[in-house]
């Protein structure tokens, strides 16, 4: 039996008091590599998200009395468990998602590993002293209570494991959003966790956001929001989230990142940088972290578009189950059709298509794009200011360093750059002035677990993986005791 069809012949459902739940009505989960029919997931209402949210309300006051070390043994437990089922959660996100297998391995371990450091974190969710009089004045780290997660379709179970971490923690009880087009890995995690954790500290909701997304955000008793996704609905959560209560919303949004090559880089490590930097073979370009900006100096703009241009055309696109496959589908028409619609706009004003372009030959269902390479992108035009969250990388040119960072400051975004240069000084300088919350040096997209990842403008509030999103799940409380 395929994977597919065990996927399709069991029912998936919400896991609630430790067992399966019925939700009343289901919606269509897509195959992406065929844009066929998958499965199909729970479909919750209003109502339903209301019962999930007071069943976690429930759970939560018992495992927020634990001491943090206590918590943090059982998310290494959950680790472990995960660990354990690494072939079932990235076969899982290859047929829903059309992400390779090999890369959504990674995306597990990645899940398990950043689920450990913050466990590590532990007790560092201590207060302190604080000596402004002879009296004795502390403050502690207390839970917020119930905390909604809403995790995004491209990487789906890392942003489900990972991102449910600090918040159980930091001794929340978590109500996770699984993403519409994604959501069977997530669903599963609340099952593995059936036994680890207490029932109900971790839920798993599934259905479309514009309901089931929606209510949660706008829960009164859900005082806490993570979301990833798009900038566009940041903002509605943003806004549902002050319609119906005081609420701490943190949101990692889109990026349309600058990769800059200055004259003195190292070319052949840049265009190797530009092409992995671009998450072409992790997710087939669907990050709010890629790189789909490269800017390089005029005087070696041939030479590394040369080599840019080799790499893409060797990536070899198909069935993600394929291991001698390097890049599959878009995870949806929708995507497919920004993509294609992203590369017409781009030849309209002028920019020259230097590899791929459209569907690969070959491929005639599913939603496959080839890594596309667009050089002559004009500052201010449609492809080189908008996000397309697919295969394609555009190419402009600049003369000076001002230039350079002009150019990439000059779009609405501000997640991640990329800097190539051997000049320690234009290096640090150059990062300096790049508006954006997430800077490599001589490196492509990349992240280091512990080091705070996030966006400043239109990519978002908050950061990530690191201290600073354990301490955004509590609240801070100040003690003062008299002595005298």
């Amino acid at each position: 039996m395929s994977p597919s069809t065990d996927v399709a012949d069991r029912e998936w459902t919400v896991t609630l008091d430790g067992k399966p739940w019925a939700s009343a009505a289901r919606y269509e989960v897509e195959n992406p590599t065929t844009g066929r029919p998958l499965t199909s997931a729970p479909d919750l209402s209003e109502e339903e998200v209301g019962r999930a949210v007071a069943a976690a309300q429930a759970a939560q006051p018992a495992w927020g009395a634990m001491p943090p070390r206590a918590r943090a043994a059982v998310i290494r437990q959950l680790a472990a468990t995960i660990r354990e089922h690494r072939e079932e959660l990235a076969t899982l996100d290859a047929l829903d998602g059309g992400f390779t297998l090999s890369m959504m391995r990674g995306d597990v371990d990645a899940a398990a590993e950043l689920m450990e450091i913050f466990a590590d974190m532990a007790l560092d969710l201590g207060g302190r002293t604080i000596p402004v009089s002879t009296n004795l004045h502390y403050t502690m780290q207390v839970p917020y209570g119930v905390v909604a997660r809403i995790g995004a379709f491209n990487h789906p179970f890392f942003f489900a494991a990972a991102k449910v971490a600090a918040p159980l923690v930091a001794g929340n009880a978590v109500v996770l959003k699984a993403p519409d087009q994604t959501p069977l890995s997530s669903l599963r995690l609340a099952e593995l966790a059936v036994g680890i954790l207490p029932d109900n500290l971790l839920i798993t909701v599934s259905g479309r956001g514009a309901v089931t997304g929606r209510a949660l955000v706008r829960h009164p008793e859900v005082r806490r929001i993570g979301f990833i996704g798009s900038t566009a609905t940041g903002q509605s959560i943003q806004r549902d989230a002050a319609e119906t209560g005081v609420k701490h919303v943190s949101l990692e949004l889109g990026g349309k990142n600058a990769q800059i090559v200055f004259a003195d880089a190292d070319l052949e490590a840049a265009a190797a940088g530009a092409v992995a930097g671009m998450n072409f073979t992790w997710v087939a370009g669907q990050s709010c972290g890629s790189t789909s900006r490269l800017l390089v100096h005029s005087s070696v703009a041939d030479e590394v578009i040369g080599r840019v241009a080799e790499r893409m055309a060797a990536i070899r696109v198909g069935d993600p189950l394929d291991p001698s496959v390097d890049m599959g589908p878009l995870v949806s028409e929708a995507q497919f059709q920004k993509s294609i619609s992203a590369i017409a706009e781009g030849r309209k004003a002028g920019a020259t298509v230097a590899t791929g372009g459209g569907r690969p030959a070959g491929l005639d269902e599913g939603w496959f794009v080839e890594p596309t390479l667009l050089t002559g992108v004009s500052p201010g035009s449609f492809v080189e200011q908008n996000e397309i969250f697919g295969p394609v990388l555009s190419v402009t040119t600049f003369d000076a360093d001002e230039e350079a960072v002009r150019i990439a400051n000059g779009v609405q975004y501000g997640l991640t750059s990329s800097i190539w240069t051997r000049d320690v000084t234009r290096a640090h300088v150059v990062a300096r002035q790049i508006e954006a919350g997430y800077i490599l040096v001589n490196s492509g997209s990349r992240h280091f677990w512990g080091l705070p990842f996030g966006g400043v403008k239109a990519s978002g509030i908050g950061r990530e993986e690191s201290l600073d999103e354990l301490i955004s799940y509590t609240e801070t409380k100040t003690v003062t005791v008299l002595l005298s």
